[in-house]
């Protein structure tokens, strides 16, 4: 929905199953048109569309295509944003770090993400710019130990990105549709913070990069860092960023005075506890996040220490047996969850870095599209689920209500 003249608020679609472009599609028409009765009965209403590898072929077909797009001016829906991050399947089976794969040194990567591109410039409005959020390069627990494989999968995959950003100029001059990438920083991956993801930049993708598009698009330095820079940003993951105890303003100034932009705020929550220090009170919150090691997806674990230092463990199963540490005062785990819920029984969400991120977009127009991203509906506890339309209705008012 539109909030004011500028600003997209979606959900992502990643929290339906469906890999097939058919199954997709069945599902947005049994989620979206009533939501969009209920959130944006007089106004059009955006989706952000996530597309498995398999569904994006099958998308791209002319007929398909064109049917969908009629569908959309049909209901007055339209597309703004997509989720190119998870490529294969996602939902009702073990997903971990398969999430990751193909990762960006890949060339699957590269072609899915221009194919989604494609697309997007057919169902893009006129007038409103896109973007695709995308893997943060690679995993780190695959390069361990090999620092040599791991500089040659960021250099792989900045010429990669590079090569989109190529296509994307070409793609504008083509339909008249202005799409950038948006690179989601996540904990454990190969960019998950901010002093990373400047680095990126600033010693891999704008070097590689410019090298590059100056060859094939025969322009100057200065002009090839000012299309990687525009085609090439950052999609701004609360959740992520929580875990990480990144400050949302500090990182938005850091990432201004690198001249990178942010493409995209997915409004998401993890969940955090204070560990006390007397036995009995740990226990509980041990249960609790007992209850909440699922085998589908990750949930890194990043626990602040007394000293001030931090300790990562790479998921909740095996963080678990040291969640007794006297040393350890805080833990906040990657499991996005409901963010219009503040208390899960002796745990906490990052709810208020939300309201935050929300408050400095206000003030500083950092990005117009915000998309809602919680697909962790099926794994939840029994406790805390409701029905999927009801909750993803209360999530999009929640969000408004503190735009508001």
């Amino acid at each position: 929905m539109r909030i004011g003249n500028t600003i997209h608020l979606t959900y992502c679609t990643n929290i339906h199953p469906g890999e097939s472009w058919a199954q997709v599609f069945d599902t947005l028409k049994t989620y979206l048109l009533p939501l969009k009765e209920r959130l944006s009965p007089d106004a059009d209403m955006g989706i952000g569309l996530r597309l498995s590898d398999l569904a994006s072929r099958e998308l791209i077909e002319p007929v398909e295509l064109h049917a969908f797009k009629q569908w959309l001016e049909t209901h007055h829906l339209y597309v703004f944003t997509m989720n190119g991050f998870p490529y294969g399947g996602f939902h009702g089976q073990v997903v971990k770090d398969n999430v990751y794969k193909p990762d960006w040194t890949t060339l699957e990567r590269l072609e899915y993400t221009i194919r989604l591109a494609r697309i997007l410039a057919q169902l893009l409005p006129a007038g409103i710019e896109g973007g695709i959020s995308t893997s943060p390069i690679s995993y780190k627990p695959w390069f361990e130990g090999n620092k040599q494989a791991m500089n040659e999968a960021f250099e792989i995959g900045a010429l990669h990105l590079t090569k989109v950003a190529e296509a994307l100029t070409h793609l504008g001059i083509e339909t008249g549709r202005s799409i950038h990438i948006d690179i989601e920083p996540e904990p454990d991956c190969l960019i998950e913070n901010t002093t990373e993801l400047i680095d990126f930049f600033q010693h891999k993708l704008l070097p590689i990069g410019s090298g590059y598009l100056m060859e094939k698009m025969a322009i100057t330095s200065a002009v090839a860092e000012e299309v990687l820079l525009k085609r090439i940003q950052v999609c701004y993951d609360v959740c992520h960023f929580a875990v990480e105890y990144e400050t949302p303003a500090l990182v938005f100034d850091r990432l201004a005075q690198a001249n990178i932009n942010i493409g995209k705020i997915q409004i998401s929550a993890a969940l955090k506890a204070q560990l006390p220090h007397e036995k009995i009170a740990r226990e509980a919150i041990a249960r609790r996040f007992q209850s909440l090691a699922e085998s589908t997806y990750l949930h890194q674990v990043i626990a602040r220490n007394s000293d001030e230092t931090f300790t990562f463990y790479p998921d909740l199963p095996q963080a678990l047996p040291h969640i007794y540490e006297a040393q350890a005062e805080e833990w906040r785990t990657h499991f996005h969850v409901p963010v219009f819920v503040s208390d899960y029984e002796n745990l906490q969400s990052t709810q208020d870095e939300i309201i935050e991120v929300l408050r400095l977009n206000q003030s500083r127009q950092l990005t117009q599209h915000l998309e809602v991203e919680t697909y962790t509906w099926e794994v939840l506890p029994t406790s805390i689920k409701v029905d999927l339309y009801h909750s993803i209705a209360r999530e999009m008012e929640w969000v408004k209500q503190q735009l508001s």
